[in-house]
This record gives structure tokens, sequence and C-alpha cells, in this order.
């Protein structure tokens, strides 16, 4: 029994250490595992340093300038290795590599980096920047789009069909072999950081697309086409600028910094998607109204769209603005226009939009030495208020600490001075150097030098006298 006991119990130690030898195996290849996978994953973004002048050369590359310190360069590195993942796993030619601009300060600005995270594909000699929203599939859209030709061939109706399904705007050359063409080109290099370029043989096109002329420059978007037309719309650059959006979108901070870009005045209708309401609804299709229907009116000079809330506009005027309303901003100068009285009609508002056209609507804000000031004073409070909202303990360290210490400076220095005056004021009248006191002093040593000059006087002879007389009786004997 003893040594059935005995070996069972060996047989169950020995079971257990099995298990825990396996344990420790499966441990240990979930280890290599994952480190493998990291390493892979980090594969795919090289770290770059001072000899990627020389070797890039001939290759493409998506590059990733940071500082090690940033904290949107921290929050971008996992979605920058999903980047480098889907690219390389894509069969893409851009390599991703990422580079720190502060080690390698003299490289980040020869290529232009003025803060962090920059991002830039570089081809070539050509260095685009990415401006977009930091995302994987907005980042890899522009790494696609870039690192291809600047215009894009569609050689059939299907290829045609198919481009126009997947993208709102599409910008198409028609035509054979011309001076506009070349303009296109240039146009289509410079610009095709925000949209794709395309050109085709007149077939491709549907039957219901007519052109006046060939060649031609066509913009396909908001169920249309309108063609370019050099004497009423100006430089072909400009044009493609204004016309890359939609001519009625749903609009945010984003989207807003990039319709700057355009010059275009922009028409907003602000109200709350959470809770709609009649009137926002209202006001939201008389914006998309005028949009389509006055299009040729207002197209050159307004972007229109709708924005959900209130926030960004109230901290871009410093200001207010009600929930729902209309408010139309020149994002070039900062001015804001609002509407005199409420907006109820398609009468009122195109009333509204050509009194801010033609100049007789009254303009609010703008960028003068006041306004920078009330914008510097507006951003320090409202960093301030973002501070002690989010971490009252920590807003109270930051800036509690500071005005404490400034007042305590501000005490000492004060009292000080108050000491030091009356320190003088004693020492003078200590040592009797009072104006008065001076004047009274400077008198009797006067009186003392014209008296010295004068000889003895009688008073002083007669105590010479006195002193004679009172000569001791042996001091008479003697004489």
């Amino acid at each position: 029994m003893r040594r059935r006991v005995r070996f069972r119990g060996a047989t169950s130690c020995s079971v257990s250490a099995d298990g825990a030898m396996a344990a420790g195996r499966l441990s240990l290849a979930c280890g290599v595992a994952a480190a493998l996978l990291s390493s892979a994953v980090l594969a795919f973004v090289e770290d770059l340093d001072d000899t990627f002048k020389e070797t890039r050369v001939n290759d493409i590359w998506l590059v990733d300038f940071y500082a090690p310190w940033c904290g949107y360069c921290k929050k971008l590195e996992p979605v920058w290795h999903e980047v480098g993942v889907e690219l390389k796993s894509s069969g893409s030619p851009v390599h991703v590599g990422k580079m720190d601009a502060t080690a390698y300060s003299g490289m980040a600005s020869e290529f232009g980096v003025r803060g962090y995270p920059t991002i830039k594909l570089l081809k070539g000699d050509l260095a685009y920047n990415y401006k977009g929203p930091r995302t994987k599939d907005d980042i890899v859209e522009f790494a696609n789009r870039v690192s291809g030709p600047a215009v894009r061939a569609l050689p059939s109706k299907q290829m045609f069909d198919h481009m126009m399904k997947r993208h709102d705007v599409l910008f198409l050359y028609v035509g054979g072999e011309s001076p506009l063409k070349e303009k296109y080109n240039d146009v289509a290099s410079e610009l095709i950081v925000y949209t794709y370029f395309f050109s085709a043989s007149e077939e491709v096109l549907p039957e219901s697309v007519t052109l006046p002329e060939l060649p031609a420059v066509v913009v396909f978007k908001d169920g249309a086409h309108f063609t370019y037309d050099e004497y009423e719309d100006g430089s072909l650059s400009s044009w493609v600028n204004k016309e890359r959006f939609q001519g009625y979108l749903q609009i945010d901070g984003f989207t807003l910094y990039e319709l700057g870009e355009t010059g275009k005045l922009v028409a907003i209708a602000v109200i709350d998607e959470k809770d709609p309401t009649e009137k926002s609804g209202r006001l939201k299709g008389l914006i998309q109204r005028v949009a389509k229907e006055y299009r040729e009116l207002f197209n050159r000079d307004f972007q229109f769209g709708h924005m959900d809330g209130n926030d960004y506009i109230n901290s871009l005027i410093m200001g207010e603005v009600t929930v729902p309303s209309v408010i139309i901003l020149n994002t070039s100068n900062e001015q804001y226009f609002l509407p005199s009285e409420p907006i109820e009609t398609m009468e009122q508002l195109v009333q509204f939009i050509s009194g801010v056209l033609n100049g007789s609507a009254q303009a609010y804000g703008g960028d003068g030495f006041i306004q920078r000031i009330k914008r510097v004073a507006f951003d320090a409070r409202s960093t301030i208020m973002s501070v002690f909202r989010s971490s009252p303990l920590l807003g109270c360290f930051l800036f509690g600490l500071p005005l404490g210490v400034i007042s305590l400076m501000c005490y000492g220095i004060c009292t000080a001075e108050s000491d030091d005056g009356s320190d003088d004021i004693d020492a003078l009248k200590r040592e009797g150097l009072t104006d008065e006191e001076e004047d009274e002093e400077d008198e009797e040593e006067e009186r003392q030098r014209a008296a010295e000059l004068e000889g003895p006087e009688e008073g002083e002879n007669e105590e010479d006298e006195e002193d004679l007389g009172e000569k001791d009786p042996e001091e008479k004997k003697t004489d």
C-alpha cells in the first residue's frame, strides 16, 4: 500500500510537473509569438536617421516627424503602426518611417518641419504635406492618392461609372494634347493632396453629358457637372481649389479650416442634431436650397453647410450663438455676420447673403489689434477654465502657486522700500541732518568764526582776572 501510495504520489507529482512544463512552454511560445508580432509590426515602420537623405531618393516615403515629448505624437504612434501594416500588406510602394525631429533637427528643417507631428510624403524631389484627420483610413488614402500618378486615365465607361460611385467630387480633363492639358497636369501635381484628377476621351462620357467645346475641364458633383471657363473663373488652380468641396456639406472644425484655404465665405446653419426641432430642420433645408438653386449667384463666393452645436462657433467669435441660427464666417480675417432678424423664409436668407456679398451687412469681429488682445485673453481664460474643470487640484497648483509666489515677491519689495525710507529718516534725525537743523548749525559756525576774528570779549577778560585773584596763599608769599 505504501508503495502504491508512493507510486500514486509520484505519478501525481510527475503529472503536475509535466503540466507546469507544458504551461511554461506555452507561455514561452506566446512570449516569442508576441515578440515576433511586435517586431513584425515595428518592421513596417522604420526608424530613420541622418542617412535617410541619401537612401530615400529612389523610393516613396511616408514619414512622421515627431518629438519624444509631444503628446500629439504619442497619440499618433499606434495609428502610425497601423498605417505601416496596412500599406505593407496591401502591396503599396510607399515605405513608412518616423524620424525624431529633435535628434535630427537639421534634416527636419531641410524638409520644412515647423511643428510636431508633421506628416510628409516624399516622392522624388517633391514633398507633400498631409493636413487631414489623423486616422488610419485617411492617412492611407492620402498615401495611395499622392504616391500614384497625378492624373489617372479612365479608359472606359465602366471605369468612369466606377469612379463616379467612389468619389463625391471628380475632376476630369476631356480632350487631347493642348495647353489646357499642361495647366491641368500642373494643377494636379499641386493639389493632389486634396483630391483625385482624371483624364478621358469624349467617348467615355455618358450621353447625358454634353460639352460646349473640347478640350475641357469638368467637375462632377452634387448630381450635376460644371465646366471650367477661363474668362469667368480665373486661374484653373483657383477654380479647382474652390470646387473641390460639395456645394453643401456637414462642417466641423477641420472642414472649416480646409474651407479657409478656398477663400470663400462660409454660410452655416448652426443646429443641434441630438435635439432636432422644426426650426432647425427649416434652416437646414433653406441653406440646402440656396446652395443648389442659387449656385450661379453665390457659388464663387460662398460655401454652404451645417454644424452640429455651437461650441466651436462660440470659441471662434468669442461670443454666444443661439441654436438654431444662421451665421456667415469670413475665415480669412475672422469676421462674422449675423442676420438682423430671425431667418424664416428663403427670401430673408437670400437677402441676408446678398447683403454680406455687397457689403451692406454689419460685420463683427475681425483681426485688428483690439481683437487680437481679446483673443489672447479669451484663449487664456478658456485654457484656465478647462484645466480647472478637468482637474481642480492641478489647476490650483499650476496657477495658484505662481500667483502666490508673485504676490509674496511684490509684498516683499513694497515693504522693503518702506523700511528703507524710514531708516533713512531716522538716520537723518540721529545725525542732525534735517534741513532746519542744518541751517542752525551753519549759523552757529559762522558766529564762532566771527568771534575768533574779533578777539576775546569783555566777559572772557574778567574771567581771566578772577582767575589771577584766586591764587593760593603760598603763591602770594612767594610773590
